[in-house]
């Protein structure tokens, strides 16, 4: 069974934590991200998102937002799976797509990474 609550580690040192998983899936925490788009220090920022709730054999699938609002204007949306190695080591494979507020319509190509 894997777990999306508690502290979670990437390859780029960005630290998550899922604090709150309430019984239909849904869950908060908060994401200290280690890289940042303009280059300053590290921030906690605030995470919500939701997982599919799967039977006590299966892997979940998630999906959750970081507000970046402390140092950036951009927002980030998540999605991914929670599976547990031969090891039994419980892992996140994600993928992302993050939006910055650009000043006009003609910069939207340029807006989403």
């Amino acid at each position: 069974q894997c777990q999306l609550n508690g502290l979670w580690r990437n390859d780029q040192d960005s630290l998550m934590e899922i604090s709150v998983l309430k019984d239909n899936g849904d869950f908060q925490g908060q994401y200290l991200t280690r890289v940042t788009l303009s280059g300053g220090c590290a921030q906690i920022s605030p995470l919500k998102g939701t997982q599919q709730q799967l039977g006590e054999e299966g892997w979940p699938t998630f999906a959750f937002t970081v507000r970046w609002d402390k140092f950036s204007n951009a927002t980030t949306a998540f999605v991914g799976q929670c599976f547990v190695d031969p090891g039994g080591k419980e892992m996140l494979t994600t993928m992302w797509l993050l939006r910055e507020a650009v000043g006009s319509l003609e910069e939207d190509w340029k807006a989403t990474r």
